[in-house]
């Protein structure tokens, strides 16, 4: 982690980092030494067209260029020793607004992002127009006091060494020292787990000196900042927005957008900590290559000594010539998977430092600090997980060695002797491996996830997945393509699945993988549909409450399908004017959406009778009688309302501005609807 603390200026940990328009950090100090005041010859394009490239008109368009995004066209031409692009820099210019600048930022001042190069203006304010990162300060400060405050605890010496390790099953601190003496890596000690020393001590949200102090706002410093500018992707208070500055943006509560963006850094880190565990087996499995390649290396060796010796009179001059070919072989294959150990571990330490980075943010309770940086990281752990391509987690090269010396020919044509390439032919992929951890149910839907065995060298031009009907029937074919992820819907509720996959090639079909057995959900879980929903339709309360912004009757359906079983669902009235009648019941999926629902033949609904405000529909489909059936608060209404229903139906609704409903899911049946348990014997 300590890389993302570094200053990209100076290298050292950042001391007063300040964020810069394009999300990177950099210390106030270093922020000084590459603001420059910008050449009137270097002035960008639209600077001069728009008449003079030092006036004030001029500043205002550099401040806008680039569709508002804060970013300059201007990058300054020369590098400094530590690869910063800057400017020699110039005259301190006269006014009073340069009181505010750096020394030598003019009006038409600009800052160069050290690490994408984007260049940036500065306003009258200067630096301190940059937002300062009080999150990444205060992990700095908590880094560096865990850092002097982590001490060998074993150590005879006063004060003690510094720490190296951590032993995670021991919970020991050793130095460098104490740990080769009494932690080897050998013996029972072999499988203990070294961790490097823990250097963020104390609790988040603290700083050295107790509790922090709630942040102010920037143009307003007696005010705290308290809500969230949508727009501006900036913490603003109530008087930003009692002023006008924001007072036609879109706002939210700071609270909950911290919670928000708290919650989306944590999902997109849950993929990168996926991707980091996927390189820590891959390495392994790296290093497990190059012992077999060692090995195979020298048992090639050996029998090709071996060979070489029974013809010693006739293949001295080739011996050399064909060990050479080995060696060359051996440590070109060497050389790959080292190049590639290190890429991976490169690339892991990065992620695993961004990791550790993002989670010492989410711990911090300082929503608007987080939330000036929480759109940036979440990016870059998006991009970091991208990074892990699929086949990024393969091996390059291959442990076997694809050499054969033939010793068979006559002693006339050793001196044309030479490896033969060895083409194995191509036979059947073998058995898929069925990711079990990936495989899941929701709802009437069931995922399944496979992949290949390591190191298999038959070409996989695709896969069969078949699934059986749910009731111990026959297997049939539900995907035939490339992908190693399908998601199969539709499917019934309260089923036993069986699913198995197989590989093929131009050779033929491989063997069936294990069966795999999957239970689709007991009761459905489901919201309204805003995909199918008529445009009049409004949708609330994550789609489970709707109404309607037309008079006119309009019809939303549920996201869920029935096919089989009993299934039961209600709707809570929340508002409702008494007219017209909202309709409550099930459609197909091509019914009309613009009539109450149950006027075509594509929908069977209640639409009368004993519905208020503050009533609840519970709608009763058994698709194991063909029946349907409503209750209104609890009490049935009369027999079964449809009979010889038969199909694929989906839950249903009409209503107009008049009514609003909240759908609930997930029941039981009514006791009623039960079936009786036989008594015992």
């Amino acid at each position: 982690m300590e890389e993302e603390l570094k200053c990209p200026v100076c290298g050292s940990l950042f001391r007063e980092p300040i964020i810069l328009p394009c999300s990177h950090n950099v210390c106030l100090p270093c922020a000084r030494t590459i603001a420059v005041q910008t050449p009137e010859r270097e002035q960008p394009e639209a600077e001069c067209a728009a008449g003079g490239g030092g006036g004030e008109h001029a500043d205002k368009l550099s401040l806008h260029s680039e569709s508002d995004s804060g970013y300059g066209s201007y990058t300054p031409s020369l590098k400094s020793p530590n690869g910063v692009r800057v400017l020699p820099l110039g005259p301190a210019p006269s006014g009073s607004s340069s009181a505010a600048l750096p020394r030598g930022a003019g009006p038409s001042s600009s800052l160069t992002c050290p690490q994408c190069h984007r260049s940036a203006s500065l306003d009258p304010r200067g630096l301190r127009g940059f937002p300062r990162n009080r999150l990444l300060e205060a992990i700095v400060q908590r880094y560096q006091q865990g850092r002097a405050a982590a001490k060998c605890q074993l150590c005879d010496r006063s004060p003690p060494e510094p720490a190296a390790v951590a032993c995670e099953q021991c919970e020991v601190l050793y130095c460098a020292a104490c740990q080769l003496k009494c932690h080897p890596t050998r013996g029972p000690f072999a499988k203990h787990r070294l961790l490097p020393p823990p250097s963020l001590p104390g609790g988040p949200g603290k700083a050295a000196g107790g509790a922090r102090k709630l942040p102010t706002c920037a143009d307003h410093e007696l005010e705290n900042y308290s809500m969230y500018c949508v727009s501006c992707a900036t913490p603003v208070c109530y008087q930003c927005l009692e002023e006008g500055k924001h007072g036609q943006h879109q706002v939210k509560a700071l609270g909950a957008m911290w919670k928000q963006h708290k919650t989306q850094l944590s999902q997109a880190l849950n993929g990168v900590s996926d991707k980091a565990k996927e390189a820590k087996e891959f390495l392994g499995q790296l290093k497990n290559i190059l012992q077999q390649i060692q090995e195979n290396g020298l048992d090639y060796e050996a029998c090709l000594v071996a060979q070489c010796d029974a013809l010693v009179d006739a293949l001295t001059r080739q011996k050399a010539k064909l060990l050479t070919k080995v060696t060359k072989e051996r440590e070109h294959k060497l050389k790959v998977v080292w190049d590639q150990i290190n890429h991976c571990t490169l690339k892991l330490r990065q992620s695993t430092g961004l990791m550790e980075y993002c989670l010492e943010v989410i711990k911090e309770n300082d929503p608007s600090g987080f939330l000036q940086i929480s759109d940036a990281l979440i990016k870059r752990v998006q991009v970091s997980q991208e990074q892990w391509v699929k086949g990024a987690l393969e091996p390059k090269v291959s442990a076997e060695f694809d050499l054969t010396l033939d010793s068979e020919p006559l002693l006339q044509s050793i001196h044309q002797l030479d490896f033969i390439q060895m083409k194995f032919p191509i036979t059947v992929p073998p058995v898929p491996l069925l990711q079990l951890e990936k495989c899941c149910t929701r709802n009437n839907s069931v995922t399944l996830a496979w992949r290949m065995p390591p190191f298999t060298h038959n070409p996989v031009e695709g896969y069969i997945l078949e699934l059986d009907d749910g009731d111990g029937g026959q297997f049939r074919e539900v995907y035939v393509g490339k992908e190693t992820l399908c998601t199969i819907d539709g499917l019934h509720f309260n089923s036993t699945y069986n699913a198995r996959v197989k590989a093929f090639n131009s050779s033929g079909v491989g063997p069936y993988s294990k069966t795999v057995v999957l239970q689709t959900s007991d009761v459905a879980w489901f919201t309204f549909d805003p995909s199918s929903a008529h445009r009049d339709i409004v949708l609330s309360n994550d789609n489970q409450t709707a109404t309607c912004s037309s008079y006119d009757d309009r019809v939303v359906l549920g996201t869920a399908a029935f096919s089989k079983g009993v299934h039961y669902w209600e709707l809570h009235v929340d508002r409702y004017d008494n007219h017209p009648d909202p309709a409550f019941g099930i459609a197909r999926i091509n019914v009309v959406k613009d009539m109450m629902l149950g006027k075509d033949d594509k929908a069977w609904a209640m639409t009368e009778g004993g519905v208020s405000k503050g009533a609840t529909v519970g709608v009763l489909l058994d698709l194991n009688k063909h029946s349907l059936t409503f209750y209104i608060n609890g009490q049935q209404q009369g027999p079964s309302a449809f009979e010889n229903v038969e199909g694929v139906f989906m839950p249903a609704l009409s209503l107009n501005r008049n009514v609003q409903v909240t759908l609930h899911t997930g029941l039981e049946v009514p006791q009623s609807v039960r079936q009786p348990k036989l008594p015992s014997n």
